[in-house]
């Protein structure tokens, strides 16, 4: 049985058992309606239903500010670890990030209600911080639920106290964190997410000084205007990470260089060309799904979006998603941290530089742009299936993002549910994001959550993005990365583990 899911989605739902319904009104929201929903809004529980919410103010800060995954990662862990905390109190046994087990409450007040209650608190206030310009629709999102957006009570008795404490006492935590979230770290521009390290790219737009050093893109809007992005939040790897012992604990090896492998790098490269040049209908909807669509909410959402049809999949009421949803947004938090930290370190360049340092003067075969088609051209025209607007993500390569974060997502799935298995599938028209005329329907079918990791990765080559070595090396760091994290995770689930000072 096939439902079809939010944009193109559409997955074989194995098991729809009735969620815990939660009190509180409400009503379906119409921007995540797309004519039949995927589980009926009375079986929502409310932890689904928030990450709905969220997903949306994500999606409308990135129409605002453009897409910027490790901004996006940091927003979303926010959400989630406030919305654990919350239910935290609730519970026998978890402890909370901030509080530990101070907060509990007794076991006549661990009801669905004010479990309810709680976490819409502490959603609310957490989105608030953390998606500012979003605030009138939160507003009007926690009043669609059936909650009061001015009940600011801090009394940690009531249900509502709880969720506006914890909420509060992770932003103050994380208002230092090293994101520079508010723009006032000493360095930066005041610009909120500023870079306030100093970097400088050794490679102008216009010539390479150096084959193996990131170069930025010149991109052109839909106007014609030209526009010169640099490195996206190349402080990241300075950032306070959720589990981690330190941010370069899984620092990736020294990848090939020219001065090191040049013949594996060239090789590497080749590869690329190859790729780009034969690319199918279904390659190309590979690559646009895992792009993450016109509205990216970043890998974060993206395998949020994925945890939640697991939450469909098996029927998972309200405790089981909150733990889910923390797991798989911590993790891909940590994840982009450390891979931030290899990327900053090594500071490498991509195929659209390698391409050119390598064939330059001579001819490539590569696709031919928004019209279609693969054409013989210049290795300085050489270009990504991608659109011009964004021809390739402005960071260094070396490791993927997309890789590392999938890998590191798809292992907690896979540990939390006890299986590999996902069943689901994507459906969806080709080329409808990149070029003029959309192609056939592709089926791509995803049996498992290392399966979806493993084309994630690969999406990357095949788009002209990352040479192979950035995603096999990011996507076995990421589940390096969640394998060592999943028993700290566990930890606040039994009630182990100690707050972080």
């Amino acid at each position: 049985m096939r439902r079809p899911a939010r944009s193109t989605f559409a997955f074989a739902a194995l098991a729809v058992a009735a969620c815990s319904s939660a009190p509180g009104g409400g009503r379906p929201p119409e921007y995540a309606r797309t004519g039949q929903e995927l589980l009926a809004y009375e079986r929502q529980n409310q932890a689904y239903r928030w990450l709905d919410v969220m997903q949306e103010a994500a999606a409308r800060d990135v129409d605002q500010f453009g897409a910027r995954p490790t901004v996006l990662s940091r927003q979303m862990m926010l959400w989630a670890v406030a919305m654990f905390d919350a239910w935290a109190a609730y519970d026998a046994t978890a402890v909370g990030t901030r509080f530990g087990g101070t907060l509990r409450r007794p076991p006549a007040e661990r009801t669905l209600a004010n479990k309810n209650l709680a976490i819409s608190h502490a959603s609310y206030r957490a989105l608030l911080g953390a998606f500012p310009a979003q605030a009138a629709f939160l507003r009007a999102e926690m009043q669609r639920l059936g909650f009061d957006p001015d009940d600011a009570r801090t009394d940690v008795t009531t249900p509502q106290g709880i969720g506006n404490v914890v909420a509060a006492a992770l932003l103050e935590y994380r208002r230092s964190d090293g994101a520079n979230a508010d723009g006032t770290m000493p360095g930066s521009d005041g610009t909120p997410y500023s870079d306030y390290t100093g970097y400088r790219p050794v490679n102008p737009v216009d010539r390479i000084v150096d084959p193996d050093r990131w170069q930025p893109i010149e991109f052109t809007r839909p106007d014609g205007t030209k526009f010169t992005p640099g490195f996206l939040t190349p402080h990241w790897g300075r950032v306070v990470p959720f589990a981690l012992e330190s941010t370069d604990q899984f620092r990736a090896e020294p990848p090939p260089t020219t001065r090191t492998a040049n013949a594996e790098l060239r090789a590497q490269t080749e590869s690329v060309l190859q790729l780009n040049a034969t690319l199918t209908d279904h390659d190309k909807a590979i690559v646009e799904f895992m792009r993450d669509g016109p509205r990216s909410t970043g890998q974060s959402g993206h395998w949020l979006r994925f945890a939640q049809d697991v939450s469909r999949r098996d029927g998972n009421d309200l405790d089981r998603d909150v733990k889910l949803y923390f797991a798989v947004a911590v993790a891909a938090f940590d994840a982009f941290i450390a891979c931030w930290e290899t990327k900053r370190h090594y500071d490498t360049s991509r195929p659209w530089t390698l391409v050119r340092h390598y064939w330059r003067g001579q001819t490539v075969r590569g696709w031919a742009g928004p019209q279609g088609g693969v054409v013989e051209m210049p290795a300085e025209r050489w270009h990504p299936y991608s659109p011009y607007v964004f021809i390739t993500p402005p960071f260094p390569g070396y490791t993927s993002g997309h890789a590392t974060v999938s890998g590191a997502c798809a292992k907690i799935l896979e540990l939390f549910t006890g299986s590999d298995h996902y069943g689901a599938e994507e459906v969806r028209r080709c080329c409808i994001l990149t070029e003029e005329q959309p192609g056939d329907t592709a089926t791509l079918d995803l049996p498992t959550f290392s399966a979806t990791a493993e084309m994630a990765a690969r999406s990357r080559a095949m788009g002209g993005y990352h040479i192979p070595i950035d995603n096999d090396v990011g996507l076995r760091i990421g589940r390096e990365l969640a394998a060592w994290s999943w028993p700290r995770y566990q930890q606040w689930f039994d009630g182990t583990a100690v707050p972080r000072p």
